[in-house]
């Protein structure tokens, strides 16, 4: 009867601990899918910002207007179960629109001076700051999930749930060096 009760005790123990496991898992797989919408989020206000400097490019030229558009046109929605190869392509992209409007910018030295241009830059270079900032956060929070799956004893309960390690956003390309202020 004793081992009966022993062997009972220690059944409950363990799935009192698969459960507990399994419930700070998911709370900490949430916390990694919402920092990838927060990146979103960010990312859609830069999408904005870029769209209001190309409308101003415009005026100035309309071939590099129609560029910027279709440059724009492949934005695609961040959310929470996007993956971190979807955030990284949509950098990729805004990278490039950007890239367009300092060209068209070096052109028109009249667009460059323009207030709402200025303005929306200041704009534009806050919600990069935001992004910076949403993206040091994802991979702090997927550091910590990382570490949950992988360290024993969480890793047994990961491996019978099914979690599995997240990737980590890289640094865009050319972004790991200083810029030239030449």
């Amino acid at each position: 009867m004793v081992t009966i009760i022993v062997i009972v005790a220690v059944v409950a123990l363990v799935a009192l601990w698969l459960v507990g496991a399994q419930r700070k898992l998911v709370s900490a797989d949430e916390l990694c899918k919402n920092a990838l919408s927060q990146i979103g989020v960010q990312q859609n206000s830069r999408w904005d910002a870029l769209t209001a400097l190309a409308e101003l490019t415009k005026g100035y030229s309309e071939h590099e207007y129609k560029t910027l558009m279709d440059v724009i046109g492949q934005r695609t929605a961040i959310g929470r179960n996007s993956t971190v190869a979807d955030a990284s392509a949509q950098e990729g992209k805004i990278a490039e629109a950007m890239r367009l409007i300092n060209v068209v910018a070096e052109q028109y030295p009249a667009l460059k001076a323009n207030e709402t241009y200025l303005k929306t830059m200041d704009e534009v270079s806050k919600y990069e700051n935001q992004v910076r900032l949403s993206r040091m956060t994802f991979n702090d929070t997927v550091t910590r999930f990382n570490r949950m799956v992988r360290m024993f004893p969480d890793s047994i309960a990961a491996a019978i749930f099914g979690f599995q390690a997240k990737d980590y956003l890289a640094e865009p390309q050319g972004k790991t060096e200083m810029p030239s202020m030449k």
